[in-house]
């Protein structure tokens, strides 16, 4: 079955500015992200990767940067799994946007936010899930990674795990983090690390008898 790397890119200062960057060009890795991302290579490095794909976002290509070079494989685009498209919110600063009567929907009832001229977050967590299901049947044995956002592996790994997406906001997803999920073509799913920044030892890509790999 097909396993999957859900990489969340590195630190940007955009974090420290508490703005809300969604898809504006020219937020780059800082000195910080910089370094978490070539950490986390390094710690993919033992795994037997067939593909790499990234989000459009430039700081996620470049995370993807600093982990495609120990495969030697290209960075495959997808914008599946780009971030959410907050519309007139991208840019703004949180602390203003939560004044609005609508963060309350974004924290408590996800489920039926929209951002004004953008997506909605049960939209993006449709994308994200089917743009996987595509690439497992591209990919039936292969190990792949993708390099996303906080919230897009988040909506993710809510799906997976059937967790409720106002709920989601429950799930950790750190920086240059790792969270592991094999797809099987029989339908079950299992979901083997969430939020990892620690070693990560190879996985068996043909798991006996439907149980997970051990590790």
């Amino acid at each position: 079955m097909p396993n999957f790397l859900l990489v969340r890119h590195g630190e940007n200062d955009w974090v420290k500015k508490h703005r809300l960057a969604g898809w504006l060009p020219g937020v780059h890795l800082n000195e910080t992200g910089r370094q978490q991302a070539r950490e986390a290579g390094i710690r993919l490095a033992s795994q037997r990767v067939q593909a790499v794909y990234s989000s459009p976002v430039t700081r996620c290509v470049e995370t993807a940067e600093y982990i495609a070079p120990h495969f030697d494989l290209p960075i495959i685009i997808n914008e599946d799994f780009g971030e959410t498209r907050y519309g007139k919110w991208e840019g703004k600063k949180i602390k203003k946007l939560a004044r609005k009567p609508s963060w309350q929907i974004v924290q408590f009832f996800p489920s039926r936010m929209r951002f004004p001229s953008g997506e909605a977050l049960r939209e993006v967590q449709y994308r994200a899930v089917q743009a996987l299901e595509k690439l497992a049947d591209q990919h039936k044995t292969e190990t792949v990674i993708v390099v996303s956002h906080a919230d897009v592996i988040k909506l993710v790994l809510a799906h997976y795990i059937g967790v409720h997406i106002d709920l989601f906001q429950r799930i950790a997803v750190s920086p240059a983090s790792v969270s592991a999920l094999q797809l099987s073509d029989k339908g079950f799913v299992r979901v083997l690390r969430v939020n990892d920044d620690g070693p990560m030892k190879p996985f068996d890509a043909k798991p006996k008898n439907g149980k997970s790999s051990k590790r």
